[in-house]
């Protein structure tokens, strides 16, 4: 039976918790610094940069059945 790997989850919500609010800080600093008659737009961010390559190998641990 295949294990879930808490701690990988728990640390991909925590990455993206923190991408959001830094996304937000952003916005907010775009806003404060923009002209009131200015159009914001708001940046593209890629995500696939910041999260961590997954082989199919890490995702799921295979167990040798013992003899």
């Amino acid at each position: 039976m295949v294990k879930v790997n808490y701690q990988f989850e728990k640390r991909k919500k925590e990455l993206d918790k923190k991408r959001k609010k830094e996304q937000k800080l952003r916005l907010k600093q775009q806003k404060k610094n923009s002209q009131p008659g200015e159009v914001t737009v708001e940046p593209q961010v890629e995500s696939s940069t910041e999260t961590p390559a997954v082989t199919p190998q890490d995702a799921l641990p295979v167990e040798t059945p013992e003899k």
